[in-house]
């Protein structure tokens, strides 16, 4: 995977910090953007899961092991979802990763234009309900998700966690 590490500021909806915010000016050392991208080909689910695991290790950031684990599979069942169903129109796709003073934040971005929407749970099917999954362990980690169109027609799938989640996963 090609990591291009920038800065930046990776708050998604314009978060920030409350005026009453008592840490020094400035990012955190563990606060950044960064980006990794692949082919869509199946391989490269297991590479993002250790591509995110380590650069948050590597950034220090303070992560319970549980977050981690519910983060890693929202990059698997995200990037799952690209390889399978976007492959067609976008033989690469993007994974980024952002890090703020509170929350870690994960974006899957591909060229399809198909916006997804979780489908319902068919307890008879073996696949169909990855986004039903990213939903629930964002929700239970009091974090947000989303789908947004991008500028060149594509689509990216992303979800913010909370650092320290009012649930444990």
């Amino acid at each position: 995977m090609d990591d291009r590490g920038r800065g930046g500021d990776p708050r998604p909806g314009g978060g920030g910090h409350a005026p009453d915010d008592h840490r020094p000016p400035g990012p955190l050392p563990y606060e950044g953007v960064w980006r990794f991208t692949a082919a869509a080909v199946d391989a490269s689910v297991p590479q993002a899961r250790r591509a995110v695991r380590d650069l948050l290790a590597r950034q220090g950031v303070p992560i319970s092991d549980d977050l981690v684990h519910g983060l890693l599979v929202i990059v698997s069942e995200l990037v799952t979802n690209a390889v399978k169903h976007a492959a067609v129109l976008s033989p690469t796709l993007a994974v980024e990763v952002g890090v703020g003073a509170e929350w870690v934040r994960v974006a899957v971005e591909d060229n399809h234009p198909y916006r997804p929407t979780a489908l319902e749970t068919d307890h008879g099917r073996l696949g169909g309900r990855g986004l039903l999954l990213v939903r629930e362990i964002t929700r239970e980690a009091g974090g947000v998700c989303d789908v947004e169109h991008t500028a060149s027609g594509g689509k990216v799938i992303w979800a913010a966690l909370p650092l320290k989640p009012s649930h444990l996963l």
